[in-house]
């Protein structure tokens, strides 16, 4: 069992697919037996797979700033809801207290996050799973991008590579456990560590 950190859209404005995807996520999770890691809202994408992670018998912890508890609801169904100050204190700690991190479909905090753990992975200062779920092919302008960053140099290929992709929940899942049960820890070059920043 591990503690899933989910990364996802607390937008009320998206269509109602991404929520039922993070719906099954949530289902998902708890299936097989994981912990969830969230940014402790309530709404959309976030307050679905924290209410289906529930309903499926798992734990939930929920990070949210002082600031967002009231635009986002929080999570006050939460096993645990940590409060914080800050945004930064709030990724520190979802970072903390998770083993894997999974990101959904989302705008830019989502991405934001992604990236984050994603640098820090390649960087060698983690060695947890980073798999981001596209189903529709919203982020395969990322995609393209960090190829043709690869293709002219700004990016290693290994540092592309520390960001796992899966097209369904299932997979998804595959690759966080195997991730968990072997973990690769990057040992990026001096020139890596510089150019991560």
């Amino acid at each position: 069992m591990a503690a899933v950190c989910v990364f996802c859209s607390s937008s009320t404005r998206i269509a109602p697919a991404y929520v039922e995807l993070a719906a099954e996520v949530g289902r998902e999770l708890a299936r097989r037996g994981h912990t969830l890691v969230s940014g402790g809202g309530e709404l959309s994408c976030m307050g679905a797979v924290a209410q289906a992670a529930r309903a499926g018998g798992a734990r939930t912890v929920g990070v949210i700033p002082q600031a967002l508890l009231e635009l986002e609801v929080g999570d006050q169904e939460a096993d645990e809801l940590l409060v914080v100050d800050d945004m930064r204190t709030r990724k520190g700690l979802m970072d903390s207290r998770s083993d894997a991190f999974l990101t959904l479909p989302g705008g830019l905090g989502t991405l934001e996050e992604l990236t984050e753990v994603w640098v820090s992975r390649f960087l060698g200062m983690h060695a947890k799973p980073v798999v981001a779920l596209d189903l529709d092919g919203l982020y395969a302008p990322l995609r393209a991008q960090v190829d043709l960053m690869v293709a002219r140099g700004f990016v290693r290929p290994e540092a592309a590579g520390a960001l796992q992709w899966a097209s369904t929940v299932g997979a998804a899942f595959d690759l966080i456990e195997s991730g968990v049960r072997r973990p690769r820890r990057f040992q990026p070059t001096t020139a890596e560590e510089v150019e991560g920043e």
